[in-house]
């Protein structure tokens, strides 16, 4: 398997299969959405397409990055998101980089979304399609958020099958400057315990499959 690792400012063409990883927090709060009931989230481009579509479907549950803010349910913290009952609902997501970069190859052929949290069910997911290429879009500090990418590299490895101790790329990622601010608070719409959600490994069994559905980028959860 030939893979690359780009940066959203980077993808000049469209890969034919993506894995767009955003470990903190966008694919740990997708992940945690889809396990408290979720039955999709819908990726917005926008703070204000989000709020458009939460106007018009007023059952949804609208959440974005940062602090709480009117016509938004909740923040992109999975430590927050864990209490919500979602059961049947559907999520509208706009975050600072994952819903960017899943935006950003929503013509691929196959595109994953990923944090440490589906790691696994991820790579499982690449195996089965036996694909031939695949990018990771490393979607924090363009590209160079190293909690992205030594999840993305993570993943890569466990594609071709190969045994690989995962606690490396799982400490480069609790020393990143995200993990930093997060625990730190130097983000807003924190909970205590987010850096550590977003470094359980395989928490979930299911992988997920982002496609566009009547022009939106929809992403559902898929069994390993």
């Amino acid at each position: 398997m030939h893979t690359r690792f780009l940066g959203i400012p980077d993808l000049v063409d469209t890969p034919s299969v993506a894995v767009v990883v955003d470990v903190m927090r966008a694919f740990t709060v997708a992940a945690w959405a889809f396990a408290q009931g979720a039955e999709k989230i819908v990726l917005a481009g926008s703070l204000d397409e989000a709020l458009a579509l939460k106007g018009r479907h007023p059952d949804w549950v609208a959440l974005k990055d940062g602090p709480a803010a009117p016509g938004f349910d909740a923040v992109n913290s999975p430590g927050l998101l864990r209490s919500m009952d979602l059961g049947g609902r559907t999520v509208v997501q706009k975050t600072t980089a994952g819903t960017v970069g899943a935006l950003a190859v929503k013509d691929a052929s196959l595109v994953l979304c990923a944090g440490f949290v589906v790691a696994e069910a991820t790579a499982g997911l690449l195996r089965t399609h036996e694909c031939e290429s695949v990018t990771f879009v490393v979607t924090g500090e363009d590209g160079q958020a190293d909690e992205d990418l030594a999840c993305a590299q993570y993943i890569a490895r466990r594609a071709t099958g190969a045994g690989t101790d995962a606690a490396e790329f799982l400490r480069r990622a609790g020393a990143s400057r995200a993990a930093a601010e997060l625990a730190e608070g130097v983000r807003q719409g924190v909970h205590p315990d987010d850096v550590a959600l977003c470094l359980e490994l395989d928490r979930f069994p299911f992988a997920m499959v982002a496609t566009l559905e009547d022009s939106l980028m929809v992403l559902r959860p898929r069994p390993a």
